[in-house]
């Protein structure tokens, strides 16, 4: 079974998070969340819109091997604390040197960016490309597979792109049954 490491922090976009969550361990893919506070011990963290999710661990205690992808949900605050975080940083660099697949949506390729992972094909909320300041922006494309490196465009595309990681990880037959089994026929 994939395991997925989908690291937040305060300000973390609640749609795309728990909609990915979701979509993912439907596939039959283990999602570990992870908070990147260093100074709270009980994990909870609070969202953009008031949410709060309880994360399985805390960064600090993360091991890059125990995991095929790194996923990135959006969220401004989330966002900059992803970017200016040593640990996630130094993972996003271990998980692009390592072949593994790294993912971000809505203004998280931001962090991919600052990382100097992110893919020379690349999508993301419209005008954070402005903040990302590179060429290669796809506005055309929910969810851009460029490598290893998948980036997708904000709230309204999680489902899909957690779709297509499931295809990535756990293959046609359960992609098909998830999206059916949600009625997602508007994904690709």
């Amino acid at each position: 079974m994939a395991m997925i490491l989908l690291p937040i922090a305060q300000g973390f976009e609640e749609v795309e998070a728990v909609s990915l969550i979701d979509v993912l361990r439907r596939g039959g893919i283990a999602v570990r969340v992870a908070s990147v506070d260093p100074h709270k011990d009980d994990n909870l963290v609070l969202g953009a819109n008031g949410i709060t999710i309880q994360a399985d661990t805390n960064i600090k205690n993360v091991v890059s091997d125990d995991f095929d992808m790194i996923l990135l949900p959006g969220g401004w605050e989330n966002t900059y604390t992803l970017a200016d975080n040593e640990t996630v940083q130094s993972l996003l660099k271990e998980f692009k040197a390592k072949d593994k697949i790294v993912g971000a949506i809505c203004a998280a390729p931001y962090a991919l960016n600052k990382a100097e992972v992110l893919g020379d094909d690349y999508t993301c909320y419209p005008s954070v490309e402005d903040e990302i300041a590179k060429e290669g922006y796809r506005d055309d494309q929910a969810v851009v597979v460029d490598g290893n490196i998948m980036t997708s465009r904000g709230p309204g595309t999680a489902l899909c792109f957690g779709l297509d990681i499931v295809k990535k990880f756990s293959g046609e037959d359960s992609y098909k049954a998830v999206k059916e089994g949600m009625l997602l026929d508007f994904c690709n």
